[in-house]
């Protein structure tokens, strides 16, 4: 479409002018046209209007993916009001922090309640039958506050501005082959919630003015059949999407079911955490499709990193920067044994890993409710993720800046030590964190699930870590839970484990399912 303006709700408007009979949410027995959709965004920006609620304030929208979503948010968008996109599984306190801390004015979710914190509770958005305000376009105002799940302490919420959301579209959507064009049929299952689904997911369906197919939760067998009876097109996912998608065939004694949903898919990508390579191949040889992996942040509205920026579709591989988007990997200032045992020296990082820099028009205004930590006077900020360059200059992630375990001044990368005890057949899933030691400084510890019935000494896992490890990269001590907790993207959250007290001591430990951890 030709350039409209900035906000979701204004692309919205332009796609019903463009293309108002053609298919704009699919959503269950749900279809709308996007005259339809936008007719249903002008009803509720009345109903806002009618409750009250003036340009500035904020509105919590915690629904799941649905039509009803997509109707509270734009309609928003249309008064002029700021939506705060909250997670459908926060528990009360994690709300009620939420709620407080952005002072909103209205709490949009499914089903009756008492007001929260203070806050009124609608049970789906408002309707109202006057015309909706007439609010101007202003494309460097606040549009979301998009709480960031952090790595310590409280979330943030990272201050959205319509036009580095729109920013962020039409750098996608200048890659070829674009992620998304006008005839896409493109499955939403992720969360609309997150900036991923929202801005990577249906800010490029509205900028395009093609076809969402919604699906409120993720089940693979029913995202397939979806995918198969709609023939979808383009395919925004996460890693743990094509790992279910792949145990569902496994589970069916064939790929058939497989390849009939990707049997239209002109595009899959993968973004929010690695992409195991086995993921990757095994998608390419029994689905047969290519997954372009990418990279990005909240910050970044989010994409900054993209196979498809390169076109090289590599495994475990984020490519290059999106078109707009400036990328510099910097000198952490920590550094890898080597010869003569001195780090790289300069702003650039010249060897080995370095944190990802990105400046853009992109990028977030800063944290709310002063725009703190938001880029530096030159624009550039600062990821907290590690990264190299490969031999055609591609980029590959190594880790969180923060998650590093620095052991007697040498780096260890938590994702490395992963990924070989993950190979051991007894371990299902596994994360690394550092503690504290009073001779190297920190030392590395496992956290690890184990598979069904299985059993592993701390001894065993050392030696078989220790046939691919660096000694010093080699856990100290074994902590074995019944799971681990995850992330909204299907991460193991590091974090998490830090504040469950994981990584106090310096002891092993032992845990369920454990052989003597000591």
């Amino acid at each position: 479409m030709t350039d409209v303006g900035s906000s979701l709700s204004v692309l919205v408007r332009a796609a019903a002018r463009e293309r108002a009979d053609a298919p704009a949410v699919v959503s269950g027995g749900q279809r709308l046209t996007w005259a339809e959709l936008d007719a249903q965004v002008d009803r509720v920006a009345a109903g806002y209007a009618a409750r009250g609620l003036t340009p500035g304030e904020r509105v919590a929208v915690q629904l799941p993916n649905g039509v009803d979503w997509l109707r509270a948010t734009l309609g928003a968008l249309r008064a002029g009001l700021v939506v705060v996109p909250v997670n459908t599984a926060y528990t009360d306190p994690e709300l009620e922090y939420v709620l407080t801390d952005s002072t909103a004015a209205l709490l949009v979710t499914a089903g009756d309640r008492a007001e929260v914190a203070g806050v009124p509770v609608l049970a789906g958005p408002p309707t109202d039958d006057a015309p909706p305000p007439a609010v101007p376009e202003a494309p460097g105002a606040l549009a979301f506050l998009s709480y960031t799940s952090g790595t310590t302490g409280r979330p943030r919420g990272a201050m959205l501005s319509a036009a580095a959301l729109r920013a962020n579209q039409e750098q996608c959507l200048r890659m070829e082959p674009p992620p998304v064009r006008p005839d896409d049929r493109v499955l939403l299952v992720l969360p609309l919630f997150h900036v991923y689904g929202l801005n990577a997911g249906f800010g490029l369906v509205a900028a395009t003015g093609a076809c969402a197919v919604l699906v409120e939760s993720f089940d693979p067998l029913t995202c397939l059949e979806v995918m198969t009876r709609e023939e979808v097109t383009a395919v925004p996912g996460a890693p743990p999407m094509y790992q279910a998608w792949l145990a569902a065939a496994d589970a069916a004694g064939s790929d058939a079911v497989l390849r009939r949903a990707f049997a239209a898919v002109r595009i899959a990508s993968s973004g929010a955490a690695p992409l195991p390579v086995d993921v990757w191949t095994a998608m390419r040889a029994r689905a047969a499709v290519t997954v372009w992996e990418g990279y990005g942040l909240t910050e970044a509205c989010p994409v900054v990193a993209s196979t498809l920026a390169t076109g090289r579709a590599k495994p475990h591989c984020i490519g290059g920067p999106v078109p707009g988007v400036e990328l510099q990997l910097r000198d952490t200032a920590l550094h890898e044994p080597a010869d003569d045992d001195v780090p790289s020296s300069g702003d650039l990082a010249e060897d080995g890993p370095g944190e990802i820099w990105v400046r853009g028009t992109n990028l977030f205004s800063g944290y709310w409710p002063d725009g703190a930590d938001g880029p530096d006077a030159e624009g550039w900020l600062a990821t907290g993720d590690l990264a190299y360059a490969d031999e055609d200059g591609d980029l590959h992630l190594v880790d969180r800046r923060s998650d590093l375990v620095l052991v007697s001044g040498f780096n260890v990368y938590p994702a490395e030590v992963e990924r070989v005890l993950d190979t051991h057949p007894a371990v299902a899933e596994s994360a690394v964190i550092g503690v504290p030691d009073p001779q190297t400084g920190a030392a590395v510890r496992a956290v690890v699930a184990l598979r069904p019935g299985a059993r592993l000494g701390f001894e065993e896992l050392r030696e078989h870590a220790a046939a691919s490890l660096a000694r010093y990269k080699v856990p100290t001590s074994v902590q074995v839970l019944a799971a681990l907790p995850h992330s909204l993207t299907g991460k193991v959250s590091r974090a998490r484990l830090r504040e469950l007290g994981l990584a106090r001591t310096q002891e092993a430990v032992d845990g369920p399912g454990g052989d003597g951890d000591r």
